[in-house]
């Protein structure tokens, strides 16, 4: 795939915007799971964290796009 503009009702988005917020329900998910059976409580600075997740997930995306 190209990182070509995406068409959004009419406006033109960048594909990166788009791989953004699906990164960011994906960490939703992920802050949930991570809730739900306690491994938040492990963790030394949760936000940091959770940050970091995702840029992984995030630069996940990106590659697997790149790769096609």
């Amino acid at each position: 795939m190209r990182f070509t503009e995406i068409n959004l009702f009419g406006v033109y988005v960048a594909p990166m915007s788009v791989m953004m917020v699906a990164a960011w329900f994906v960490i939703i998910w992920l802050r949930w799971s991570a809730a739900r059976f306690g491994l938040v409580r492990y963790v030394w600075h949760p936000s940091l964290f959770v940050f970091a997740m995702y840029m992984i997930v995030l630069s996940s995306m990106v590659m697997l796009v790149a790769a096609r």
